[in-house]
């Protein structure tokens, strides 16, 4: 199929499914279209089984396969998804939380990897260098799901602030950490291993640069926006910002993610606030709310599908389940130790390290980033854990999250 038949393939999947769902499984959208596709794939491989010489799951195997789910995701998605979620944060809120987010993001995505990367190599016995790039991988939430999940679940403005700003950048800091990983463990033969000043180095040039881009190529672009009323053209400038930023971020080897979610954060509070009029500030929330909806459908079905790229050995699918209260623990510090230090001079909201843990879903980013590893002994391992932790953090959790908000929140938040 050439990229048109693929695209035209998904959309109107995520559609029939969508309905199937607002008819019939009444789920949130992302989790539905997710178990709808999971059970038809599931449905499909069951088929190939009892019947032979069916073949459809192989069929449809080999069409998922032609499709650069990493790819997709990380260069071309990704950037549209970050900015849309950035657009709609209560900044105000946000800049309240500054430093608590700061530090979940930073210092909460170390010691999570830390953790898991640990609590991996002993469970798996497989090189620490492998352990330690599935540890980067699996712990930045995913905006994408943590977004769509607090569309659902009300949770008061300053818990909500923190949980979305950490999803939103923690994930640009794990891709570098995971860039780090990955080059430790798979550098080529000959080559010197990468040292922690490199390391470092390439931290904050990654992490910094994609920050210092999308400040000064939002700047820009508000700038533009203050000086005309055009709402059409405004649109456009906004689109532009998103591809042409994270291109040259791919290009000068900065964090296109990162520089995303700061241009989208500008846009959102100082440019909707001084560089647009009323009429742009209605179809530019609009532009961007139908391409999040549109580009999550897509996304959360593809995570679905995806389980006919598996190799769903009974091991891998073990350590996959013995991996998730891993997971949940190493969030559970990440998130406990920097709102604890906080917590020195603050208060926080009751049951904030409880809800942050649960509601910390990984999501397509973690399929994307283990997708785009090497092939080698240890993928096939390192993409069948990595599948059952993303889908029991979308449904369990996800399904989950209202009822551990009612236990910490148990009135209605203003």
């Amino acid at each position: 199929m050439n990229a048109l038949d693929i695209a035209a393939t998904l959309v109107s999947l995520a559609a029939a499914f969508g309905v199937l769902n607002h008819f019939y499984l009444r789920l949130p959208p992302a989790i539905g279209l997710v178990v709808i596709a999971l059970v038809s794939s599931l449905t499909l491989i069951a088929l190939d089984a009892l019947i032979p010489g069916f073949g459809v799951a192989e069929v449809v195997r080999r069409h998922i396969l032609e499709i650069d789910f990493s790819g997709a995701l990380l260069k071309g998605m990704l950037g549209f998804l970050l900015f849309a979620g950035a657009l709609h944060v209560d900044f105000e809120a946000l800049r309240d939380q500054r430093w608590t987010v700061a530090l979940m993001a930073s210092m909460g995505v170390l010691i999570s990897t830390a953790i898991v990367a640990s609590g991996f190599y002993f469970m798996t016995g497989i090189p620490f260098l492998i352990a330690l790039v599935f540890g980067a991988l699996i712990s930045p939430t995913d905006p994408v799901a943590v977004l769509g999940l607090l569309k659902q679940v009300k949770v008061p403005k300053s818990l909500e602030a923190k949980i979305a700003g950490e999803s939103l950048f923690n994930d640009g800091v794990a891709y570098v950490v995971f860039l780090i990983a990955s080059a430790m463990a798979f550098r080529a033969a000959g080559e010197a291993p990468m040292g922690a000043l490199e390391a470092g180095r390439l931290f904050v040039v990654e992490a910094g640069g994609g920050a210092l881009l999308g400040g000064v190529s939002g700047w820009l672009v508000f700038q533009v926006m203050r000086r005309i009323d055009d709402y059409a053209l405004e649109v456009l400038l906004t689109l532009a910002l998103v591809m042409g930023g994270y291109a040259l971020a791919t290009a000068i080897h900065v964090s296109g993610p990162i520089a995303v979610v700061v241009s989208g954060l500008l846009i959102g509070h100082t440019g909707v606030k001084f560089g647009m009029s009323k009429e742009t500030r209605r179809y530019v929330d609009s532009f961007w709310r139908l391409i999040d909806e549109i580009l999550n459908s897509v996304l959360f079905l593809l995570i679905g599908l995806e389980i006919l790229a598996l190799t769903l050995e009974a091991r891998y699918v073990l350590l996959g389940a013995a991996s998730i209260p891993l997971v949940i623990a190493a969030r559970f510090v990440a998130v406990g130790l920097p709102i604890g230090c906080m917590g020195l001079k603050r208060s926080f909201t009751r049951g904030a390290v409880p809800i942050m843990t649960w509601g910390g879903l990984r999501g397509g980013i973690s399929v994307a980033l283990v997708l785009s590893l090497p092939a080698g002994e240890y993928k096939p391992l390192l993409l069948t854990v990595t599948y059952v932790v993303v889908i029991f953090s979308i449904v369990v959790q996800g399904l989950t999250m209202k009822h551990v908000v009612r236990r910490f929140v148990p009135e209605e938040p203003d």
